[in-house]
């Protein structure tokens, strides 16, 4: 059945709303994207036209309940209240307009997943994110966050032998080596430009340790924010490096023999104005307890897909074991030194990446770390040495995502707030991607998760 046009007016949308459909006319904006990150960690959306605009900020867009139950390869999983009957709205916040750079004439928005009656819909995952917000309130809290994301820049060849596509980095220049500036120079101020025109700021970038890998970091922000900008971010990685006649990854493990792409997260919870990690020790040791607590279930969702156990391996610096410590790289959790007296301390949660969803990544971090100040779980003695090289002192993270969802199926305190149709979604999704990835060869996991992320 047709869309037929509703009569929504400028007037009748609130000031967000008009304000995008001003800009939108005056930057030539002709599509706008609605954006959401699904269960295998793949951004997806819909586009409006600018005609259909005013209409689309009010009703979404019409969108099959079955697309959650969607794996990476794009096979449909039998999740129960997902198949071909029932439908959800692709709804966008206004407050996340921003044109793209890297696609003239388009524009993008994040956006929620609702029940045709506007009410929240239980598979979002950005509703998933806004309610561990909410919980966290209950307690005074709010969080700053950040991802800190890497990723290999290069250019995607076929295969001489015939196989899958292979990657060809665009240097092989060494760690922090400033040869490694100049030859992703180009790109790497496109790439700045797009991403503050987006209202990112950058903070920090460097050329990193495996051939072609970029490392550039934005600032800071609320929680809901920063996982926003982690879409956007991965959108305009590729979208850049894509108009330059080149090809970027963010897959946790691209290239076999090389460092792989993490996406470490930085955190810190603050009561007010006041950073409750400076001020507030035991505060900050029941967050630390509880995310060492969860760990092993927590990197079934935040190290979301079959090559992300590829990257977390001992002595990589990317951290294999369920220990934290001041400024140590190979602990799972890093508490980090602030910078100058005017710094403010955080935590960093390096078993992360971008295969990852955001919105489920950070809502699983939020309710492990308030779990653990609820219940002042004690995260242990800090550890300040590589924690492999004292075998079985410390517990060793999952090798792989059959194991971290074992573990995530038996921690009833994401279970229960991931619910019933979220997690039996997921779940679905990710064991698909497992038993798929195993059936096959090394090159055929490469290639699709370089392809996708």
């Amino acid at each position: 059945m047709r869309d037929r046009p509703s009569g929504t007016k400028i007037n009748q949308l609130d000031p967000n709303a008009r304000r995008i459909l001003e800009r939108a006319e005056l930057e030539g904006i002709e599509l706008i994207r609605f954006l959401y990150a699904d269960h295998g960690g793949v951004i997806r959306g819909k586009a409006a036209s600018r005609s259909r605009l005013a209409e689309r900020l009010n009703t979404g867009i019409g969108h099959t309940v079955a697309m959650m139950a969607m794996n990476m390869l794009d096979q449909l999983q039998d999740v129960e209240h997902m198949g071909p009957v029932g439908e959800v709205r692709i709804v966008p916040d206004p407050a996340t307009y921003v044109p793209l750079p890297h696609a003239p004439g388009a524009a993008a928005m994040l956006s929620d997943l609702c029940l045709p009656d506007g009410s929240p819909w239980g598979a979002c995952a950005r509703t998933f994110l806004k309610d561990a917000i909410a919980e966290l309130a209950t307690e005074g809290y709010t969080l700053m966050a950040a991802f800190e994301p890497e990723f290999t820049l290069g250019r995607r060849l076929p295969d001489p032998a015939g196989g899958h596509d292979r990657l060809v980095p665009i240097d092989d220049s060494l760690c922090y080596a400033s040869a490694g500036f100049d030859t992703a120079h180009d790109y790497t101020i496109k790439l700045i430009r797009a991403l503050e025109t987006q209202g990112m700021r950058v903070e920090h970038y460097h050329p990193e340790l495996g051939p072609g890998q970029q490392e550039l970091s934005v600032r800071h922000a609320p929680a809901l924010r920063a996982a926003d900008n982690h879409v956007l971010y991965r959108e305009t990685v590729r979208g850049v490096a894509m108009r330059m006649q080149m090809w970027a990854t963010l897959a946790p493990k691209p290239l076999a023999d090389q460092a792989g792409n993490g996406a470490h997260l930085h955190l810190s919870l603050w009561s007010d104005t006041q950073n409750v990690f400076a001020d507030d020790s035991e505060v900050r040791d029941g967050f630390i307890g509880g995310l060492i607590a969860h760990l092993p279930a927590l990197t079934a969702l935040t190290c979301g897909s079959v090559n992300s156990f590829r990257r977390l391996a001992p002595r990589t610096w990317a951290s294999a074991y369920a220990v934290y410590g001041p400024d140590n790289r190979e602990a799972a959790v890093r508490v980090c030194s602030p910078l100058g007296e005017t710094g403010e301390p955080n935590l960093e949660l390096k078993p992360s990446d971008s295969s990852a969803n955001p919105y489920l990544s950070l809502g699983a971090v939020i309710h492990a770390g308030l779990d653990g100040i609820r219940r002042k779980l004690d995260p242990g003695a800090p550890v300040d040495v590589d924690p492999d090289t004292r075998p079985g002192h410390y517990p060793r993270l999952p090798a792989s995502l059959d194991e971290a969802l074992d573990a995530l199926e038996a921690d009833e305190v994401l279970m229960e707030a991931l619910g019933p149709l979220r997690r039996s979604a997921y779940l679905a999704v990710k064991r698909s991607e497992a038993a798929a990835f195993a059936a096959k060869d090394v090159p055929y996991e490469l290639f699709h998760h370089l392809r996708v992320f």
